[in-house]
């Protein structure tokens, strides 16, 4: 145990520190993807919250527009309609103001946050036709992004004080990655590689392609800076075995048997962390906690996170 845990110093788990506001977060996640990548700058909130306003409202809200007057001023206020923890505040702010500068926005809430149902998430004021056209999209945002925070901290909260570091995949919506890469963090999880420039990880298709764990390590520590860690997926014991002789500083075992783990564990020793991939449930995954691996990755942390049920009531204010 004293080996496994100095081979992961720093991977405790945090006090939920991702209760930071979206901005600060994201804003702070994309200038360091930028700097190791220069892809990242294509994905800024703002972007994102253009192609869904584009995709609601088109040329135009035909509804709002003829029956709404453009000096009519209202109020909107957000209800969570069952307990949940919420992430994606400052989106929904956001998409209000992009529709209109002056909307004013409060809350007593902040993303990580868990919130019982009936509990007033936000309230937004302004003009009328801006509250109505924000609406669904704000609150898209708002559900699936909270969907997934209160969808991982079912999993954190069951792990107490267990050391393992649970951890996402790249099983997320196209084109909201980061945002559900965030969502994770919110929950009290952590984010695996955002995509494939920022990690390598050896899969059973590239070792096909290579001709094996051996070749497939020695060809990408001959190109890759010798800062990159090198994760192999395995799946039989034999591949751990060649993994481990390869010098793989990460080795993933994919679905597996808790047999299987339970071996592969004792064969690494040590050596190289230790994944668990496949076939992760909230049903099993406190099993695996307990066997000694060091990382659980979790594909049903964005895959299978339902939308959590918000609503938003809009009225006029106007006499």
């Amino acid at each position: 145990m004293t080996i496994r845990l100095r081979r992961i110093e720093g991977l405790k788990r945090s006090d939920l520190q991702a209760k930071r506001s979206l901005s600060e977060a994201l804003l702070k996640r994309s200038a360091h993807q930028a700097k190791r990548s220069g892809l990242f700058t294509m994905h800024s909130i703002d972007d994102l919250i253009e192609i869904a306003l584009k995709e609601d409202i088109g040329p135009a809200d035909i509804t709002t527009d003829n029956l709404v007057g453009p000096e009519l001023e209202g109020v909107g206020v957000t209800i969570a309609k069952e307990s949940l923890v919420v992430a994606g505040l400052e989106i929904a702010k956001r998409v209000f103001q992009r529709l209109d500068p002056e909307v004013v926005y409060k809350s007593g809430f902040k993303d990580g946050d868990k919130l019982e149902k009936g509990a007033t998430i936000f309230q937004v004021s302004g003009k009328l036709s801006s509250l109505l056209k924000g609406e669904r999209t704000a609150l898209n945002f708002l559900q699936r992004l909270s969907g997934i925070a209160t969808n991982v901290r079912f999993y954190v909260d069951k792990l107490k004080k267990n050391t393992v570091r649970l951890v996402d995949t790249r099983k997320t919506t196209p084109g909201l990655r980061f945002l559900e890469k965030y969502a994770v963090r919110v929950g009290g999880a952590f984010n695996h590689r955002m995509g494939l420039y920022d990690g390598v990880l050896i899969k059973d298709n590239h070792i096909a392609a290579c001709g094996g764990i051996t070749a497939s390590v020695e060809r990408i520590r001959s190109k890759i800076s010798h800062l990159v860690k090198v994760e192999v997926e395995v799946s039989t014991l034999d591949e751990v075995k060649e993994a481990i002789a390869a010098g793989a500083d990460v080795i993933m075992l994919d679905n597996m048997s808790i047999k299987q783990i339970k071996k592969s564990v004792a064969l690494i020793s040590g050596r190289a962390i230790v994944e668990i991939s496949g076939g992760v449930t909230k049903d099993n995954f406190l099993r695996l906690a307990d066997i000694g691996v060091d990382l659980i990755s979790v594909g049903a942390f964005t895959h299978s996170a339902r939308s959590m049920d918000i609503s938003m009531r809009i009225k006029s204010t106007d006499k």
